[in-house]
């Protein structure tokens, strides 16, 4: 954030990480355990919803570096061309979702300026044109791309549910893709309301019309959403997966 900023508006702290983290604690939102290997800093349940706040704000500066460390840890190497053209499907959607600053015709340079960045920092490799991840960093870079977790979770429920049912009317799409959210939520401890909210999901399939994938009449192109359906399924969890493709299994 401080070599690569996100705009030249934007600021980041001079503190160490130490020195935010005892910072942090001082606000009195956290909790603190104790065990033989050290300090454990708890968010408790009813906090995490008032840290969404602070979650999204970062998450504008920071969800095309996640969505980049999540594309890298999946394949583990992959092409500058291959890893674009994985962005430049997903990036509408993140776009509007998040009123991202960036075009598309902007994205090769940034990219490439992260890719750079992200080099530097020994978070990956770059070989004849191919990001590495470097297994030494490897934790750290998983940690960076949690951060887009959530966000194609969601991409992914909705883009199942019209790969599954091409005919779904927007408004069914987006209760539907609501009520497998909630469901998700439940059973993978996602405390975030955003993570079911409604106008999330309207802003979705509205972008989803807009980059077609959705004609006027309502029908999908079943080829084109189950492709990016089978990309975003890389993206997210083996159990998330089976979350998400089991919620239309009762149907017919």
């Amino acid at each position: 954030m401080r070599n690569v900023p996100y705009s030249t508006d934007s600021t980041v702290p001079s503190a160490s990480a130490s020195e935010l983290i005892d910072h942090a604690l001082q606000m009195n939102k956290f909790e603190v355990e104790k065990d033989t290997i050290g300090d454990i800093i708890i968010l408790p349940r009813e906090q995490a919803v008032l840290m969404t706040y602070y979650r999204n704000n970062i998450a504008h500066m920071l969800v095309l570096p996640s969505l980049m460390a999540a594309i890298v840890t999946q394949h583990r190497h992959i092409s500058r061309d291959v890893l674009m053209e994985h962005v430049n499907v997903l990036y509408p959607m993140l776009k509007a979702e998040l009123f991202l600053r960036w075009d598309r015709d902007e994205l090769p340079d940034v990219i490439d300026a992260l890719a750079n960045e992200m080099q530097r920092q020994g978070l990956i490799t770059l070989q004849d044109d191919e990001l590495h991840i470097n297994p030494a960093h490897s934790r750290t870079l998983q940690l960076l791309a949690a951060g887009a977790r959530e966000t194609l979770q969601r991409y992914a429920i909705t883009f199942w549910l019209l790969s599954a049912n091409p005919s779904i009317n927007r408004g069914t799409l987006e209760k539907e893709s609501r009520t497998v959210a909630q469901r998700l939520s439940v059973l993978h401890g996602i405390n975030a309301p955003e993570f079911f909210d409604k106008a999330v999901f309207s802003s979705l399939v509205l972008t989803l019309r807009d980059e077609g994938y959705i004609s006027d009449s309502g029908d999908a192109e079943p080829a084109e959403t189950m492709k990016v359906y089978q990309l975003l399924a890389e993206l997210i969890t083996s159990d998330v997966r089976l979350t998400i493709e089991s919620a239309t299994q009762g149907e017919g």
